[in-house]
């Protein structure tokens, strides 16, 4: 079992940067991948960025591909998403997941966070 919590959304102006974190328990979280997902009022949860249990592999939606990046401190059972150039169609709520295994569908990851709200002003 794996228990996932994401910090360091917020507001911010277009072209700002933020820095989400997702926390998650468990001795074992160095074997597990790890996504970030978002969900815009009305719309699916869409897949964002994906990242292996070694780091060494990284997927992104092509939306965000050379301005956010994912990235793991398994020292830390800590995964980041450095987002920079934000743009106002960015604003969702963003998730993170994890699962045994890599991917960018909703349906890879069994292990859900509640979720953190990033909003871009105009």
């Amino acid at each position: 079992q794996v228990q996932l919590v994401e910090s360091g959304g917020g507001l911010v102006q277009a072209g700002g940067s933020l820095r989400l974190s997702c926390a998650a328990s468990g001795r074992t979280f160095s074997m597990y991948a790890m996504g970030w997902f978002r969900q815009a009022p009305g719309k699916a949860r869409e897949f964002v960025a994906a990242i292996s249990w070694s780091g060494e592999i990284t997927y992104y939606a092509d939306s965000v591909k050379g301005r956010f990046t994912i990235s793991r401190d398994n020292a830390k059972n800590t995964v980041y998403m450095q987002m920079n150039s934000l743009k106002p169609e960015d604003t969702a709520v963003y998730y993170c997941a994890a699962d045994r295994t890599i991917g960018v569908h909703t349906t890879s990851f069994d292990y859900w966070g509640q979720g953190t709200q990033v909003t871009v002003s105009s």
